[in-house]
């Protein structure tokens, strides 16, 4: 298992991993796969890599990438301030429960204490069981609404 920087020429799998982080509850059926076009989710990704906040690690294990983390300074879901950068996070199914996302996290957490910053945010559903990996790594809620926490790290 390598974790390392995306690559410009990988930008493209942020839209494939964007929609692999859609939660979605047992028993409901997954959204169409053009979800990712509509422009609340498109803050995650469009023109990435062309703005200085942006950051993105992946995980691949014999040559194929099969998670990823990204974070961006951005008006998402998790959005605290301007000056907090917000992180998406996916690991692909077969891969998940193996403690890569836990590595992956901390890995990208050291990432942007490097680029000093003081704060990072996400958001995710309550009955996402991603919830106890980020309460793990020391995120708190820091609003909530009935379906979705907005965490917050201070680092």
């Amino acid at each position: 298992m390598e974790i390392r920087e995306i690559k410009r020429n990988e930008y493209h799998l942020l839209d494939e991993f964007l929609y692999k982080a859609i939660f979605i509850p047992e028993n409901e059926i997954a959204p169409p796969r053009e979800v990712t076009k509509f422009p609340e989710l498109q803050v995650y990704i469009k023109d990435f890599g062309k703005f200085k906040d942006d950051v993105a690690l992946v995980v691949e294990i014999d040559e194929k990438i099969i998670g990823m983390i990204w974070s961006r300074i951005m008006n998402d879901y998790g959005h605290i301030d301007e000056e907090t950068p917000s992180l998406a996070m996916s690991i692909t199914k077969e891969f998940q429960n193996k403690k890569i996302g836990t590595i992956l996290l901390g890995k990208m957490l050291e990432k942007l204490k490097e680029k000093n910053y003081k704060k990072v945010s996400l958001s995710v559903q309550k009955n996402n069981y991603a919830v106890k990996l980020y309460k793990k790594a020391g995120f708190i809620p820091y609003k909530e609404t009935e379906e979705e926490f907005i965490m917050l790290l201070k680092l």
